[in-house]
């Protein structure tokens, strides 16, 4: 594989520092009910040697990715190595108990043990309270015994470096934001070509010094697919009325001659108020695309189109109906 050079930010005051491309582990758990495929095992572990062998410095995963299957295979690529590579920054998540919705601090603290345990490792990078809106009661995320206390005790135990918060809702981020000092956020599906809805919250990270992760720039991998074979948006069976705003990118993309993946991932990576674009991800050919689509030459007319369509502010999540699988 060609090496290209990635660029590294801090993530706040940390002392972390990640490249502006991010890799996205979510796929690796083998969730056919959120991506529409599977994943075996053999595949998840070639395509974690080959993001450690990349230029690229950080791995985004969770507890709750494929019930622990993504923390798992990579784990099992970092004890075949003997450790986590030099430099290298594993994201990941604390995350509610799947059977009850708990959130507390003590189930925050078993998930930090099952975590550490399936990547092998004695601490994580940078870690996050993940997707307190499904949890069973935010007070469960809040009070002084719940999970973002217990995260914040886990920076001052050295068990993380850097600590986030990973959620979809902006409605649900932004007080938790304000009541809570992050280094980092990751929002996901809400800053792309077609969709704005974390805008607001993006400019107050940056006001407050928290470096924002913006996942899943291709609209949960259908800017990356294609509207043709990959008729799935945000995680979603797509309609011809919600593929719309896709084919209008597409065309743009295609009078241009740009793949419209690369469209998707330079918008995010763009924009200076983004530290690192997270793209998933679930073969190792993916990782050498990814590196090119963040090259590919675009020109100024493209983008003048393209930044001239209309895109949606709502949520687009709001009528998903979630599956942790």
């Amino acid at each position: 594989m060609i090496q290209i050079l990635v660029e590294k930010v801090p993530l706040g005051r940390s002392g972390v520092s990640v490249t502006r491309l991010c890799f996205g582990l979510a796929p690796l758990g083998s969730m056919p009910d959120t991506y529409g495929y599977d994943v075996a095992a053999k595949q998840a572990r070639e395509t974690v040697r080959a993001i450690f062998d990349s230029s690229v410095n950080c791995l985004d995963t969770s507890r709750n990715y494929g019930f622990g299957r993504s923390e798992e295979r990579v784990g099992d690529v970092i004890r075949e190595r003997g450790g986590l590579p030099p430099g290298f920054v594993i994201s990941s998540k604390l995350d509610r108990d799947m059977e009850t919705g708990h959130f507390d601090g003590a189930r925050a603290r078993r998930s930090l043990e099952e975590s550490l345990k399936a990547l092998n490792v004695d601490h994580i990078q940078l870690l996050h309270v993940h997707d307190p809106e499904h949890a069973h009661s935010l007070s469960d995320v809040t009070a002084l015994n719940g999970a973002l206390a217990e995260l914040f005790r886990m920076k001052e135990e050295g068990l993380a470096e850097a600590v986030g918060l990973a959620a979809g809702r902006v409605d649900i981020m932004m007080p938790l934001v304000r009541d809570w000092d992050f280094d980092a956020l990751i929002t996901h599906n809400r800053f792309t070509l077609a969709n704005r809805n974390a805008e607001e919250l993006i400019d107050y990270a940056q006001e407050r010094g928290i470096a924002v992760l913006n996942a899943a720039p291709y609209s949960g991998g259908i800017l990356a697919k294609g509207s043709a074979s990959h008729r799935r948006y945000v995680y979603q069976e797509a309609s011809s009325l919600m593929l719309e705003p896709i084919a209008r990118i597409e065309q743009v993309c295609a009078r241009h001659g740009i793949p419209p993946g690369a469209a998707a991932l330079q918008f995010s990576m763009r924009d200076q108020r983004i530290a690192s674009t997270i793209c998933g991800i679930s073969r190792p050919e993916r990782i050498s695309q990814t590196l090119d689509w963040m090259l590919y030459p675009i020109p100024q007319q493209a983008w003048d189109e393209l930044m001239a369509l209309p895109y949606a502010t709502d949520d687009p999540e709001a009528k998903r109906a979630y599956r942790p699988g």
